[in-house]
């Protein structure tokens, strides 16, 4: 691709002083429409040391409202970064609903400097190509517009700079060591780069070659760019994030049916004597507690999904999981509806944004899956949002058991006529009273519309690398030992052989 670039491209500076001034407005136009559209903007600066990614970046801000929008210097992850996914730095940095991102650098390192300089293992550059095609398909599948451009000069031109640089004692520091090493072994930079952009290049996240030896025409080339592909997001009719959300009580869409179900071949009899339980519950706790300063010792996180009907006992199976833990290495995490911040988002960032750090554990009291359950059923999301959805789920949680990651996912079974004897129970118990809504009611009445969202879910996101437990709980008592019980045999699996 590089190799079919004309680097020779130039504008007069007459040229340059009739093109940039419409450019600079035309830039500031789009950024209110996008804000009122509510449209998340990313742009992507990558390319050779020296090409001018600083100067593009302050030429293309210079036309912007700063309120709006964020640059983002990306260098080597610091500790905190380290201990967790590659990607989770950047989820953090996206930017709001209506707002602009600008990386100086981005997740490309990944495929670049940490390859190149062997950084990562193979597989952790090999497995990097899926997790970025993944991360920007689902941000543009939620209506986000992704802008990546490499700056580009020849290898005489990078060294021209970097001498340059070099003879101003107030610019020598910027050259560095690794600078002069990316010249030197320029072709095998090259080779690598021409790689990512076939891997990389996609409709929904095209790159854009920008010729930097001349940077009046770069700077025109950046900021037309921008403006095509802005002009291109706000043309297309509204995207999924900016269509109004279908309201409560429409028709329910049928599942798409594929097999017997799960949960009719569950067996809910299965159940513990008070004896036999706390026998059991000692020895499992015991065990978690050692495992948990283990897996901190081994730097593996721990991530514990809970989902499940209301009244089968999340709560509870929570408590007893955790109280052989040391608090200062867990975290219970508990998911509500989305609240206004949370919805400027992707719906995954506020999941992503509360993965435990390698060696934690994290809980979580329902997750990501109220998008393939509650927010279908109750119609908060549209139909395509949520069939995407097992999509996504099964990339985030590859991703996680990737980087090293136990993932144990838990849904807690009953059945509808012991959901009932709970929920009468709670009612006339004015210590538990608090725990039964109008809500749970409601839900309640939705039973077989829940049901077949369940098994729907169980199917397509029941993976070998993430697969589903179903814990029995109509005996809350077989419940909290099995998933005990679960979350050992997972972490001792994880562990080397001789911890």
């Amino acid at each position: 691709m590089l190799d079919t670039i004309n680097l020779g491209q130039k504008l007069s500076k007459a040229e340059f002083s009739r093109l940039i001034t419409p450019l600079e407005l035309k830039l500031g136009e789009l950024q209110r429409a996008v804000r009122e559209r509510q449209i998340p903007v990313i742009v992507v600066f990558e390319g050779w040391g020296a090409a001018g990614k600083g100067t593009m970046i302050n030429r293309l801000i210079l036309t912007l409202d700063p309120r709006g929008y964020m640059v983002h210097t990306v260098g080597d992850p610091n500790e905190e970064e380290r201990l967790r996914p590659f990607l989770w730095r950047f989820w953090q940095r996206l930017p709001q609903r209506g707002r602009m991102a600008i990386f100086d650098r981005s997740w490309y390192r990944r495929v670049l400097i940490e390859r190149v300089d062997q950084q990562v293992r193979k597989s952790e550059w090999k497995n990097g190509y899926n997790e970025i095609k993944s991360f920007e398909r689902e941000l543009t599948d939620d209506g986000a517009v992704i802008i990546k451009l490499f700056l580009h000069i020849s290898k005489k031109e990078q060294k021209k700079r970097f001498e340059h640089l070099e003879r101003d004692h107030a610019t020598a520091w910027r050259v560095t060591r690794a600078d002069w090493r990316q010249n030197r072994h320029y072709a095998d930079y090259l080779e690598v780069i021409e790689e990512m952009f076939a891997r990389t290049d996609t409709d929904v996240a095209p790159w854009t070659v920008v010729e930097c030896h001349d940077r009046r025409f770069a700077t025109v080339k950046v900021l037309q760019r921008v403006i095509d592909a802005l002009e291109a997001r706000l043309a297309v009719s509204p995207p999924p994030s900016e269509k109004a959300t279908p309201a409560r009580g429409r028709r329910k869409v049928p599942a798409q049916r594929i097999g017997t179900s799960i949960l009719d071949q569950t067996d809910l009899s299965l159940s513990l004597t008070r004896k036999q339980y706390e026998g059991a519950l000692k020895t499992c706790q015991h065990r978690i507690g050692e495992l948990q300063h283990l897996a901190y010792l081994h730097r593996i996180p721990v991530v514990v999904v809970y989902s499940g009907w209301d009244a089968a006992g999340k709560g509870g199976n929570i408590r007893r999981l955790v109280q052989g833990m040391d608090p200062r290495g867990y975290q219970v995490i508990p998911i509500a509806a989305p609240n206004d911040i949370e919805k400027a988002y992707h719906y995954l960032w506020r999941f992503w944004t509360k993965m435990p750090k390698a060696g934690h554990v994290a809980i979580f009291d329902r997750s990501w899956y109220g998008r393939v359950m509650v927010e279908r059923v109750e119609h908060f999301c549209r139909e395509e949002e949520w069939r995407r959805a097992y999509q996504e789920i099964n990339e985030l949680e590859e991703q996680l058991v990737n980087f090293g990651a136990v993932l144990v996912k838990f849904w807690v079974h009953i059945d509808k006529q012991e959901q009932l004897r709970r929920f009468k129970a709670r009612q006339a118990d004015p210590h538990k009273s608090w725990k039964i809504t109008a809500e749970d009611w409601r839900n309640r009445k939705k039973w077989n519309v829940y049901k077949e969202a369940v098994d729907e879910m169980l199917q397509r996101t029941s993976t070998t690398y993430a697969p589903w437990t179903i814990v029995e709980s109509n005996c809350k008592l077989y419940a909290r030992i099995k998933a005990l019980k679960q979350v050992i045999s997972a972490i001792e699996h994880r562990l080397p052989k001789d911890a």
